[in-house]
């Protein structure tokens, strides 16, 4: 089977695509940013790599070992939110929200694009509502989601052998959507989000469509 290179892999969405490429049988590279990330995940079919991802700075240097390769696709899924109107929110803040949900996906993509030209892969980017429309409260978060977007368009014109996926979740039942309601003031309510595995679901069938087709912007939505 193929070989998957995921970002975020320990928790919410990025867990549920891991779990479930692995019930198809693929293997998996998870890229993690501790040693007990990297315990916790690692098993059969599972290799860990570490990178600091607010450091975009030090990517190249820790995926230098898988640069030679092949890969049948990346998946971005690691990412922060941090709520705050621009007149609250510290230059730090912004800083890391871009260096994490944009500068280090730019990287990690940059380095590992010879391996997935090798397996003339996809590539699959966790984005969100925010990137395609701003609200009060948001701006560092959707001023980031709005740059992945633009990078995922710039890559699918100049990578045409590669598929470039961009997946617009809604809110959905995870730990980064519950700490997003303690921001808010508001009830964590599951009942009102989409599944991650639902949203897995999806990310999994662009991975795995055949090979005629390809999947540019999709958006996933609750019914809450």
């Amino acid at each position: 089977m193929s070989t998957y290179v995921i970002t975020g892999a320990g928790s919410g969405i990025g867990a549920e695509i891991a779990r479930q490429l692995r019930e198809q049988g693929h293997d998996l590279v998870a890229i993690v940013r501790s040693q007990r990330r990297a315990e916790a995940l690692a098993g059969p079919g599972v290799r860990t790599v570490i990178a600091d991802l607010e450091q975009p700075e030090t990517i190249a240097a820790a995926l230098a070992p898988l640069v030679d390769e092949t890969f049948a696709g990346l998946v971005h899924s690691a990412g922060v939110a941090e709520l705050g109107t621009v007149a609250e929110t510290a230059a730090a803040v912004w800083s890391r929200t871009l260096s994490v949900n944009v500068v280090a996906v730019a990287e990690v993509t940059r380095v590992l694009l010879p391996a997935l030209r090798r397996g003339r892969g996809d590539l699959v980017l966790l984005n969100s509502g925010a990137g395609l429309r701003a609200s009060a409260g948001w701006a560092a978060y959707a001023a980031s989601k709005h740059a992945l977007k633009a990078l995922a368009d710039a890559l699918r014109e100049e990578e045409p052998e590669l598929r470039v996926t961009s997946v617009y979740p809604g809110r959905t039942a995870t730990a980064m959507q519950r700490a997003v309601r303690e921001q808010e003031g508001g009830a964590f309510e599951t009942s009102r989000y989409s599944d991650p595995g639902t949203v897995a679901g999806v990310v999994v069938s662009a991975l795995l469509l055949p090979g005629d087709s390809r999947i540019n912007d999709v958006t996933v939505r609750s019914k809450g």
